[in-house]
């Protein structure tokens, strides 16, 4: 090995998926789609033969059937609150990553910054955000702020702590071949840390949804938990219920993803450890 072609080899993948497994994971996905149609089945039978009036628990059919309303505007109130989610988070991925990596090389700034950001993450969101909204107004912005605090600190406590159980031995012999700190991270720590960087991230995913929400909820003029403000003056719980499940799927679209990204990126045995 030379300094300048320090190569660190991807695990190689476990053989292809045998018949059985295929099967199996197949079985699985089947369970996990019965059980959610058995759910809205006995929903709507529960909600028609009860008659329960629809302010208190509407039917999944008078749930979807607000989707033909313009009045609503479903496409521009989701691209908005897509925006946030997925902008808040992306941002926090690369600062919780890029925060990691710095206090991973030097151990006078953990000690002075670190317990900084642990009292920092104490604050509750909520109250933070009317403070967020006097400083930089409200809008798609001030909301992607929000989601990034509450995505932030999970995905850099994670990363920190992969990057810091990487092997001591490869680190000292990256240095003893004059290895450079790029070098050290890009072929050493990072295919080690990923399992970690990954599994702050998929938090993180989850998270990002309650961000947005709560600076819509605090102040907006747009978006989908906005709209819930909008029509709960008028009790319509349809449009409301349609308004959660709308997010329901952003955030499991944004964890679906991490998810993909993380099946592609990190050897199957690292991800069963």
């Amino acid at each position: 090995m030379t300094v300048t072609g320090i190569e660190a080899d991807r695990p190689a993948e476990t053989a292809a998926s045998s018949p059985e497994e295929v099967r199996a994971t197949a079985l699985r996905w089947a369970a996990v789609v019965a059980v959610h149609l058995g759910l809205l089945v006995v929903w709507e039978l529960g909600v028609k033969l009860s008659s329960l009036p629809s302010f208190v628990l509407p039917a999944p059919t008078d749930i979807v059937a607000t989707l033909g309303k313009a009045s609503y505007a479903w496409l521009d109130n989701t691209r908005v609150t897509t925006i946030e989610i997925v902008g808040g988070y992306l941002l926090a991925v690369v600062a919780g990553i890029g925060l990691a990596l710095v206090f991973s090389w030097s151990r006078i700034l953990t000690l002075a910054i670190f317990p900084l950001l642990v009292t920092l993450n104490m604050i509750p969101k909520v109250a933070l955000g009317p403070l967020v909204i006097v400083w930089f107004s409200y809008g798609i912005g001030t909301n992607m702020l929000i989601t990034f605090s509450l995505c932030f600190f999970p995905i850099l406590l994670t990363t920190l702590r992969g990057l810091r159980e990487v092997e001591p031995d490869l680190l000292d012999l990256v240095k003893s071949l004059k290895g450079s700190r790029w070098k050290m991270f890009r072929y050493i720590q990072l295919p080690g840390s990923l399992p970690y960087i990954f599994s702050g991230m998929k938090v993180a995913a989850i998270l990002a949804v309650a961000g947005a929400v709560v600076g819509e909820f605090i102040a907006s003029d747009r978006g989908l938990a906005y709209l819930m403000i909008q029509v709960q003056a008028s009790l319509d719980t349809p449009a409301m219920f349609m308004a959660v499940v709308l997010l329901t799927l952003i955030g499991i679209a944004l964890y679906l993803a991490v998810l993909a990204l993380e099946l592609w990126l990190v050897p199957r045995d690292a991800r069963k450890s």
